[in-house]
């Protein structure tokens, strides 16, 4: 089984401090990708009252069906590659393949029926190696809005310093930051 704890910090920007740090890392457009993050859930949100998340991630012709849920550290997630077909079936039917996310959804207690597409959002990433770990810029798009966003991933929970350390350094304020699926929700809620 593919799993991984995911351990990471995160602080919303605006344009302008994106546009700085962008400057100030010597990212480029020409460095960003694009993938689209498509979430699922069931009516009644059984995944999001659980804390956890259920998406397949589609970037450079890669396709990974991903189960977050909450771990001591971070986040557990579970991962499964999927193809082009299975994608198409999960969000035009509802219809998501089984494997390792399936099965770690059940072997949790949570059932994976009545599971429905939610909607997309997409994203415009680029990555930099800093200080034993990684620095995301993502300018997100979804339900007529947009975001930017700086993440740090590393191994140690000890890098929220060093990432504190970089926003001061900048000037810019800690915000407290939800994860992309959280503040997706709550704009689909909120309309």
């Amino acid at each position: 089984m593919n799993q991984e704890i995911e351990i990471e910090w995160k602080n919303l920007l605006t344009e302008n401090e994106f546009s700085v740090l962008c400057s100030a890392f010597k990212v480029k457009p020409e460095d960003f990708w694009l993938q689209h993050n498509h979430y699922f859930d069931t009516e009644n949100g059984m995944l999001k009252k659980a804390g956890s998340a259920l998406r397949i991630r589609e970037k450079q012709q890669h396709r990974q069906l991903t189960l977050k849920q909450p771990h001591p550290q971070g986040l557990l997630e579970t991962h499964q590659e999927i193809s082009a077909e299975d994608t198409a079936r999960a969000i035009d039917h509802s219809l998501l393949p089984d494997g390792d996310v399936m099965n770690q959804l059940q072997n949790n207690g949570l059932r994976p029926h009545g599971l429905h597409y939610l909607g997309t959002l997409t994203t415009k990433r680029a990555e930099v190696q800093f200080r034993g770990g990684i620095l995301v810029f993502d300018h997100s798009f979804y339900l007529n809005h947009e975001d930017y966003e700086l993440e740090y991933e590393c191994t140690d929970v000890n890098g929220k310093q060093t990432f504190h350390e970089l926003l001061k350094e900048y000037k810019i304020p800690v915000r407290a930051t939800e994860n992309k699926i959280k503040r997706f929700f709550d704009k689909k809620n909120a309309k």
